[in-house]
């Protein structure tokens, strides 16, 4: 089909009206076009008058457009006017931008401009009427193509495009458009770079979707509006199963993996005069990378300069509060007291300000976890994922949690399934440990050691996988192994967490007595052997 024509759209003060579509759209204070209710009267009745600014229509040509052939009172007329006046005329300060010509008609009074003349201002970057540029992690998710070659499976697309609008609008500081909006796109050949000018955002996600007797499978890709370039594309197959359990796992994978590539497409962007928003993706971004001395002070600094620019950023908040405390579970700060001190009151705010915020109680949990206090972790954490299901990392750090109040088990399982959401997480590393872990305190050196030296290759200058590392081989009589692993442990931790049992035991809590007791056997006896002093 040929490309939306110049003449479907057009441009009125803050209004944008899609005669294609039927949606009439305002322009809020972000500089965001948000689709408004309106009944379909009004909006053709509006058609008319748009199409003729500044010229005066007689009733019985809006009559004959709007309700051909029919008999109708002037009172319905009158009504659908009233209708339009009320949004259109909403704080203006001059009269109604619909003029009443006594006996005879009405005259749209505002200039009227066609896409096509705004759409030519765009040249290195999309940007809205009116010069706004569009707003960060702004997306648009255009149906899925059904490619199965039967009609009938038209809805399984349709169930997949639905999905995965209301998933990525869970991300932090997203904004997607509706799926009715959305819709109006479907089966038109139209280019990324004109639908991200039209809808003023910065992707657009398009994909596909095939079954067969044999399974499904859904492919998508990613594409820069502005450059008209591909960030990202990935494919998705799965076994015929319980449909409506397939949809959600494969629209929760993507998700899942989007929510990563935006955040590391809009920190790569080039920014002369940096917001708390470039700060606070900046930071994501420095989180997102193995986990090091260097990589946790970077993002902290990042955070810092976010919630300098806005002190009341929820998010600025609670992404310095989990930073400070990840430093602190990594073993990498040696100012650990004023870091849970400062992490502590963030969280506070956070939540004060935003007590629905999945951000904010993960926030918590982070500071929970670092003060050992893993079953009140475990409910913010909870409590997070209740808000955002995708909210991948908190099932894995529910995982870790359970590591010291039991059952133990259930930690691999939690580990297993943000892996199967996740499989390619930066931090993909941490949760390796955690299944390493996990077998260690059962006795299961074996595989312990297969997991550990994963997480190892993932994240080298992680302390807590050198440790367990370093019991797992002792464990095993490898003591060579073990004593280079403990070394290593002892010189990438910045707390001297590592030098003696004594310490580990001071400065760590070990769960209930029965967790306490498998610690014992296995992580601090493994410790001893490779070399690790009482005292």
């Amino acid at each position: 089909m040929a490309a939306v024509a110049s003449a479907d759209i057009s441009l009125f003060e803050d209004f944008r009206l899609d005669r294609r579509g039927g949606v009439l759209f305002r322009r809020d204070q972000q500089g965001v076009f948000v689709p408004l209710a309106v009944g379909r009267r009004a909006l053709d009745i509006l058609n008319v008058l748009v199409e003729q600014p500044g010229d005066l229509v007689s009733r019985d040509q809006i009559i004959e457009a709007v309700w051909p052939g029919r008999a109708v009172e002037d009172s319905n007329v009158n009504v659908q006017v009233a209708t339009l006046r009320r949004i259109l005329d909403r704080d203006r300060e001059q009269g109604s931008c619909i003029q009443t010509v006594s006996g005879r008609g009405y005259r749209f009074v505002l200039p009227v401009g066609r896409w096509e003349d705004a759409a030519h201002t765009a040249r290195h970057s999309i940007a809205l009427p009116g010069g706004r540029p569009a707003p960060r992690l702004s997306i648009v998710v255009l149906p899925f193509t059904n490619l199965s070659g039967d009609r009938k499976q038209e809805y399984f697309a349709d169930a997949v495009t639905d999905s995965l609008t209301t998933d990525l609008s869970r991300i932090q500081g997203s904004f997607v458009i509706s799926c009715n909006t959305a819709f109006t796109y479907k089966g038109r050949r139209i280019g990324a770079k004109q639908i991200g000018a039209e809808l003023g955002v910065r992707y657009v996600l398009e994909g596909s979707v095939q079954r067969s007797d044999k399974g499904v499978r859904v492919t998508a890709q990613l594409i820069d509006a502005d450059t008209d370039s591909h960030v990202w594309a990935g494919r998705f197959e799965h076994d015929t199963g319980d449909l409506f359990a397939l949809q959600e796992e494969i629209t929760r994978q993507i998700a899942v993996t989007l929510q990563l590539e935006l955040v590391g497409a809009e920190a790569a962007r080039p920014t002369e005069h940096p917001e708390a928003l470039d700060y606070i993706l900046r930071g994501r971004a420095a989180t997102m990378t193995p986990a090091s001395r260097e990589n946790r002070t970077d993002a902290i600094s990042l955070f810092e300069q976010a919630l300098a620019l806005d002190p009341r950023s929820v998010a600025a908040q609670s992404y310095l509060a989990t930073a400070l405390s990840a430093r602190i579970l990594d073993h990498l700060s040696d100012t650990a007291a004023g870091d849970i001190e400062r992490a502590d009151g963030l969280a506070a705010q956070a939540l004060a300000a935003s007590p629905r915020s999945p951000l904010a109680h993960y926030a918590k949990g982070q500071v929970l976890r670092a003060q050992h206090r893993y079953a009140e972790a475990i409910v913010e954490y909870e409590t997070a994922i209740a808000f955002d299901r995708n909210w991948v990392r908190a099932y894995a750090l529910i995982a870790w949690c359970k590591l010291y109040t039991a059952p133990i088990e259930e930690a691999i399982l939690l580990v297993e399934q943000a892996i199967r959401l996740s499989p390619r997480d930066p931090v993909i590393g941490i949760w390796y440990m955690l299944i390493g872990q996990a077998h260690l305190l059962q006795s299961r050196s074996d595989e312990a050691v297969f997991w550990l030296e994963k997480a190892r290759s993932a994240i080298p200058a992680q302390p807590n996988v050198r440790a367990l590392l370093a019991c797992a081989y002792a464990l095993r009589g490898q003591t060579e192994h073990a004593a280079v692993e403990l070394a290593e442990a002892r010189r990438l931790s910045l707390d001297g967490g590592y030098s003696s049992i004594a310490r580990l035991k001071a400065t760590g809590n070990y769960g209930l007595p029965s967790v306490r007791g498998l610690y014992e056997a296995t992580y601090f006896n493994g410790l001893r052997k490779a070399g690790m002093p009482e005292e």
